[in-house]
């Protein structure tokens, strides 16, 4: 009788499990429910607004729009450089898309590419008409959204005129005395966005991580990475191929390149040859000069710093303008041939003679609507393989105070800042703290800068606790996936992608207990505050560990108030030690009781007003908060 009145017993606490399982399931799918039906909505307004917008900018999800705005914008050359320049502002992708529009993505770009070497020659064609009368030179900064012209013409040819300062656009330059009395122009095309690196993943296949692999968890965000550009001789808007070449067709030899194009741009011929990598590919992985495109971002766009020959000026006469005519823009060979055939060295290290291959020298005063939280990576172009380099760049200086970074270079060349990017990984601690009904606030202490995220409803405003800038950024309220990739152009790295538990030490966990664990903090965070605990990384991996409490009441939580609660597989309880104890241990706390999930746990000590906030919580909150939580991870990372 005995027997039997005990295993009736476990039946019914089995049986009052699953249903309290079922209630979670059931609100859960519910609140499922609201945010796809909301979702939907905001994407209607979304289209809405983007055909209200009528800015002729199409929309890259449609073929047929993006198809008629290539061919106008190929034959369309307005004589306002200003409007020039803000067309080509257009730089917006869809990272899901590029397989699928590879083609129309690259031909956009080429022509991008095609209209700023136009505007650039327009500019220099008439260089003699601006002269600066300090400089006896000309020097131009054209700023815009996402686009900065710097152009510089040596007209006066003074000897001890070795560069020139653009201080609006925060860009210097320094040339070799052997180009001081020379014909040439200097451009530098500062680019917000980077158009290379992608191409660079195309062709190329992730290098291999410097830690052992670990497999991720289902149903991870996704990060995708950007690539670049070739060289030529001679610029001018590039010709177009009518088709795409077949595999063996669109391999083009470097040698039989044509002399038509930007040398900041490759031919669509080639570009179109970026088809997956060959599986010689691994074995060329040893070169450690080439830069890991997984590991490292490009981080304040790209800048394109040519060398040209200055055009012909015009000749003014009595009531007439003589102007010869050229063939596009040149690239004044550098480094110079000399008739002795001398060559740089090639050691990048080794201090190059007077006389032979000069360096030429970038000073670079860091944007302020990104940040660095180490000092940046200096990346050249290396057109011919598709990639990004370190080699080549030499005297590199950094002066963090002044946010300014100089460096040298053998030639002329397509550079980037690049940053690590899992510098901020692994996190120090988070934490998640109530602010009231539907509001709370997400704390997360990175490895190199700490960041919070106020949460009203379905909006988020971000705070920095250190970094220069980002004005445009800090304090601003949007939607949750707008500001992840608000942060992510601004090189603050909070979130997770497939590759960052590569790189980063991890407290690995059961994917699906911790997402369990998120869903059910997101549900209670209008009145409770959750924290990381130092003994989530001793209880095993189908366990977790965490801080817990209502909080009900403005400020930081105090010390005392946290209690330390357990989940596992099957069950989640109120542990006895604290965070101070000496030794980890699953003893539950005195009164306590199992429980299958956390906020029946977090119940016990909570307060009818806690409960009654918690009931009231709107959908878009707890997808919110549970969107943050999913996206950082906080339970493995920390």
């Amino acid at each position: 009788e005995i027997e039997e009145q005990e295993r009736l017993e476990r039946e019914r606490k089995l049986e009052e499990i699953q249903k309290l399982e079922e209630k979670v399931r059931s609100l859960q799918n519910k609140l499922q429910t609201l945010v796809e039906y909301n979702s939907f909505l905001s994407n209607l307004c979304a289209q809405w607004e983007r055909y209200m917008l009528c800015d002729g900018v199409p929309d890259a999800k449609d073929q047929r729009a993006v198809n008629t705005f290539v061919t106008l914008w190929k034959d369309y050359s307005d004589t306002d450089i200003e409007e020039e320049l803000q067309l080509c502002n257009s730089h917006g992708l869809y990272p899901e898309l590029v397989p699928k529009y590879h083609d129309a993505l690259i031909e956009v770009q080429e022509i991008l590419h095609a209209k700023h070497l136009f505007i650039a020659e327009k500019l220099l064609k008439g260089a003699s008409d601006n002269i600066d009368p300090d400089t006896r030179n000309m020097q131009t900064v054209s700023k815009h959204k996402n686009v900065t012209l710097c152009l510089w013409a040596n007209l006066f040819k003074n000897p001890r005129l070795l560069g020139f300062d653009f201080q609006e656009a925060g860009l210097s330059f320094k040339l070799p005395e052997e180009l001081a009395v020379s014909d040439i122009a200097v451009r530098i095309l500062h680019t917000h966005y980077d158009h290379l690196s992608i191409l660079s993943r195309l062709r190329h296949l992730p290098q291999k991580p410097i830690v052992e692999e670990i497999p991720p968890p289902a149903q991870q965000p996704e990060e995708t990475r950007v690539g670049q550009n070739k060289s030529a001789h001679v610029l001018a808007p590039p010709v177009k191929s009518t088709s795409r070449p077949s595999s063996e067709e669109s391999v083009i030899p470097a040698q039989t390149e044509e002399l038509t194009k930007d040398p900041s741009w490759p031919s669509l011929a080639q570009l179109n040859s970026l088809s997956p990598p060959v599986p010689e590919f691994e074995e060329k992985e040893d070169d450690t000069e080439v830069v890991n495109l997984v590991q490292y971002t490009t981080l304040g766009g790209v800048f394109y710093y040519d060398l040209l020959q200055l055009p012909p000026q015009p000749i003014r006469r009595k009531g007439y303008t003589i102007l010869q005519m050229v063939d596009g823009l040149k690239v004044f060979p550098y480094p110079i041939e000399r008739s002795n055939k001398k060559e740089c060295s090639d050691d990048p290290t080794e201090k190059p003679n007077k006389g032979a291959c000069s360096p030429v020298g970038v000073s670079i005063v860091l944007p302020e609507w990104v940040i660095f939280m180490e000092m940046p990576l200096v990346a050249r172009w290396d057109a011919a393989e598709g990639r990004w380099r370190k080699d080549g760049i030499i005297n590199v200086s950094y002066e963090e105070a002044e946010g300014k970074i100089s460096f040298e270079m053998e030639s002329f060349q397509i550079f980037a800042l690049m940053r690590n990017t899992f510098a901020n990984f692994p996190f120090r601690g988070w934490e998640l703290r109530p602010l009231g009904q539907n509001s709370a606030i997400y704390t997360v202490k990175g490895a190199l800068i700490q960041i919070s995220i106020t949460i009203e409803n379905s909006q988020c405003m971000l705070q920095v606790a250190q970094g220069r800038g980002l004005s445009h950024l800090v304090g601003k309220w949007m939607s949750g996936p707008a500001l992840q990739k608000a942060m992510a152009k601004a090189g603050i790295d909070i979130f997770v992608n497939e590759n960052t538990h590569k790189y980063v030490s991890i407290c690995k966990k059961n994917p699906r207990i911790e997402q369990f664990a998120y869903d059910q903090m997101a549900l209670y965070a209008s009145a409770c505050a959750f924290s990381w605990s130092k003994w989530n990384a001793t209880c095993g991996e189908d366990n977790l560990v965490l801080q817990g409490c209502e909080h009900l009441k403005a400020g930081p939580v105090p010390e005392d108030s946290w209690n330390i609660y357990f989940m596992g597989s099957q069950r989640s309880r109120q542990l006895e030690i604290t965070e101070n104890s000496e030794a980890f241990s699953t003893d539950h706390a005195a009164g306590s009781e199992f429980h299958s999930t956390l906020i029946h746990a977090l119940q016990d000590s909570m307060s009818p007003d806690g409960i009654a906030l918690v009931r009231k919580s709107h959908y878009c909150f707890v997808d919110t908060v549970q969107s943050l939580l999913s996206a950082t991870r906080p339970l493995v990372f920390s």
